[in-house]
């Protein structure tokens, strides 16, 4: 068959699945915006965006505008790819940025396959979830109605919908029935497996971390409240206090990749001054944004590591951290409790709760031993839900297969 992939940030998501369709003989072709960078075997292409949103545009509608421009500008390249003789089977799309708005209407025979991560709510979800940050204006209700709006607009169109995890996909309204699929994009198991040799030099850093050291994790692709890395940081003063030799490391960005942007500076600066006089500063260090082989490594030599998150999108980082052995001390948030029982296979732990926190993190590393069993149930969660060639794959496969019949 002939297959289209569209990510703003192609291969994004589909990167697992791109390949194996491709591996199987399927013609597949990728769009993405800007310059793609360019996949062995396979053609790719970039759309570029024709205009910025309207300064005359009602700013509660900004948001939809902008789902419309980068929708104008990927149907066009699509309109470009219609022309040089490519008419795909299937199209697979992520909708959250606009793109597959008007795929339809180049390819209307072709069935589109829609990634659906997430569907917002004013309330029970990340919404008004901390009180530390203040209720949604009328205005910030206003735009989140036009960022559901497009995901509606896709919901509507798609023949087919995927959500990675069953929370996930319980956000999504119950009207797409039977068009969804709880389908996961999978984890490497091969890859991000334990390695009890692993250790990590970081020379510019004058720190090296060997096997057995007194390790402690915290990953995020940007340091912000949405993953807890507020409630992380005013736990480590007492974590630290209580244990002298335990050497931190937080990987994430300095910027904001969900939610508002703080006044001045970054989040990551705010509550590292919060609590600043109580750390030891020879054993925190910010890595920043790390090559993927060093967070392999990390989670692979890390005693315990912790993953907090709103009730939202859940991180690929902690099912990769589960898979490489990593003792996980997680959010008691619905994304996390789709993947993590409390006590089998990792610990939970009110995501408010600083005191329990590091009650929790202490055991673990005051007693690694302990739990031992409960690191191997946490891999084996992981290859018998997520992995990538024996459970994803397949079942993406056989989606197709459904496209196709």
């Amino acid at each position: 068959m002939k297959l289209l992939f569209v990510h703003q940030n192609f291969p994004g998501q589909f990167k697992h699945f791109a390949h194996f369709c491709q591996a199987s003989g399927h013609e597949v072709v990728g769009l993405g915006a800007g310059q793609v960078a360019e996949v062995e075997g396979m053609r790719v292409f970039g759309y570029t965006l024709g205009r910025g949103n309207a300064p005359g545009v009602h700013t509660w509608a900004q948001e939809f505008e902008s789902k419309v421009i980068r929708g104008e500008a990927c149907a066009l390249a699509l309109q470009r790819l219609k022309s040089a003789g490519f008419e795909p089977d299937v199209i697979f799309a992520h909708p959250g940025w606009g793109e597959a708005l008007f795929v339809k209407a180049v390819f209307p025979r072709a069935k589109l396959v829609c990634l659906m991560e997430y569907y917002y709510r004013l309330e029970g979800q990340d919404m008004g979830f901390d009180p530390e940050f203040p209720v949604m204006s009328l205005e910030d209700q206003a735009r989140l109605a036009s960022k559901n709006a497009n995901l509606l607009l896709a919901m509507e169109a798609m023949d087919y919908g995927v959500s990675p995890t069953p929370w996930q996909a319980s956000t999504l309204p119950t009207w797409v029935g039977d068009k969804l699929r709880l389908i996961h994009e999978g984890i490497d198991t091969s890859l991000c497996r334990p390695n009890v040799s692993a250790k990590i030099a970081l020379p510019d850093r004058g720190v090296e971390i060997r096997p057995g050291d007194e390790v402690l994790t915290f990953v995020a692709r940007n340091l912000e409240p949405v993953r807890g890395y507020h409630v992380f940081m005013r736990a480590l003063p007492e974590i630290m206090a209580r244990r002298p030799n335990v050497k931190v490391f937080i990987v994430g960005g300095d910027g904001v990749s969900y939610g508002g942007a703080p006044e001045g500076g970054s989040y990551r600066q705010r509550y590292l001054m919060e609590v600043a006089r109580r750390l030891d500063p020879q054993r925190v260090f910010f890595l920043g944004n790390v090559q993927y082989g060093v967070f392999l490594q990390l989670m692979q030599i890390t005693r315990c590591h912790v993953y907090l998150t709103y009730p939202f999108v859940l991180s690929w980082s902690m099912l990769e951290a589960m898979s490489a052995g990593a003792l996980v001390v997680g959010s008691r948030t619905s994304p996390v409790m789709d993947a993590i029982e409390d006590g089998r296979n990792g610990l939970l732990v009110d995501f408010f709760d600083v005191a329990g926190l590091a009650d929790r993190v202490c055991d673990v590393l005051a007693h690694p031993e302990r739990y031992d069993g409960m690191r191997a149930v946490a891999r084996q969660t992981v290859l018998e839900r997520f992995d990538l060639g024996s459970v994803c794959l397949p079942a993406y496969a056989r989606l197709l297969e459904e496209c196709a019949g």
